[in-house]
């Protein structure tokens, strides 16, 4: 069963980015049982971690979500009132239509429940971006009459699709996201099937992500992305695109998890042990710039619900350069490791 409020509502000494950067750097990393992530890269002649070409630009809409998940690094729900206004939106745009990035990512909490979700979709959609992703939690299309009609808006403006599913069974996805959670996601997944979304006959894509449900990394990529299509299609007809498996990093609710189940140490002795060299060369932060609600500029999303502002006299989409971005280092700290383990994790899934 899922929480019912943010760690922010309960006021959670972890809902404050300080305290999770403290803890991240104490225990079994001061006490030099473990190296810090930026000794850990140096061996590898992977320090300072720099920017290559920039592709993808996420924009986070905002942290309120009908949802309150137990893995949420975004310690997004329906008490979280940050949401991006359209002055942002309008300096983003004016950044979408210049910027070399051939990606334009919307994220929340629920990007959906942005008041100006909508209009921001049409008018960003004219700037031309090769791939325009929107994640979604899948239950939003249900959670309103407002929302019904999402998968014919997506259609629409020929949006990619990127839905969360933690598992192809019910209890493992109620047990992570709320009761109810799988019902209304496959219900979701089949109004998106019904109006072309992952059909041969249409280019409207749909991908599924995948999270651990527990203190473990998530196995094989391909292998669960074979599972989780032909359990989907058995069971409920739905058919999909891609299934990326992504690792919970020991941020947010998901840190909050690791303490309270006295998993925090095992967990980040697997992450560590699982470090790979060949994923930090394609890690997310050396490719994106992740925007938040009120126009602060990241490395990734995970630095920014951190509060690790980019390393740069430009920090703010008001003052937006390509160029001067480029040329910064990339702010680390332990967390990076969920994203160098094993086949690597980003946004996009596996990347090594």
């Amino acid at each position: 069963m899922a929480l019912l409020k943010s760690l922010s509502a309960r006021k959670n000494d972890l809902s404050k980015p300080e305290n999770q950067l403290e803890f991240l750097s104490n225990g079994i990393f001061k006490e030099g049982e473990l190296p810090f992530f930026k000794d850990k890269i140096a061996k590898t002649d992977n320090y300072p971690l720099k920017p290559k070409k920039l592709e993808i630009l996420q924009l986070n809409l905002g942290y309120m979500c009908n949802q309150v998940c137990s893995h949420c690094h975004v310690d997004a729900g329906p008490d979280r009132k940050e949401i991006m206004t359209k002055e942002i939106m309008q300096q983003c745009l004016e950044v979408i239509k210049t910027t070399k990035a051939h990606t334009l990512d919307l994220t929340g909490g629920a990007p959906e429940m942005n008041p100006n979700f909508r209009w921001f979709v049409e008018e960003a959609s004219k700037a031309g971006i090769k791939d325009f992703i929107v994640r979604s939690n899948l239950t939003i299309i249900l959670a309103n009459k407002k929302y019904h009609d999402l998968p014919e808006f997506f259609k629409k403006y020929n949006v990619h699709v990127v839905s969360s599913l933690p598992f192809y069974k019910k209890e493992k996805t109620d047990k992570q996201r709320g009761n109810g959670v799988f019902d209304k996601s496959i219900k979701a997944l089949q109004m998106l099937n019904a109006v072309g979304y992952a059909q041969p006959e249409t280019d409207l894509k749909l991908d599924l992500v995948y999270n651990p449900a527990g203190a473990f990394l998530p196995t094989n990529q391909q292998a669960l992305e074979q599972d989780f299509k032909t359990a989907l299609k058995e069971d409920f007809n739905i058919d999909f695109d891609n299934l990326f498996a992504i690792t919970n990093l020991p941020i947010s609710r998901f840190l909050e998890f690791l303490i309270a189940s006295e998993n925090y140490e095992d967990y980040m002795y697997a992450l560590v042990e699982a470090y790979n060299p060949a994923a930090v060369e394609s890690v997310m932060c050396t490719n994106t710039i992740s925007v938040s609600w009120d126009g602060w500029l990241y490395d990734c999303d995970f630095n920014q619900m951190l509060e690790l502002k980019v390393d740069s006299k430009v920090q703010h989409i008001s003052d937006y350069n390509e160029d001067l971005l480029n040329n910064r280092e990339i702010r680390i700290s332990q967390h990076c490791y969920g994203c160098t383990a094993g086949a690597g994790s980003s946004c996009q899934g596996t990347v090594a």
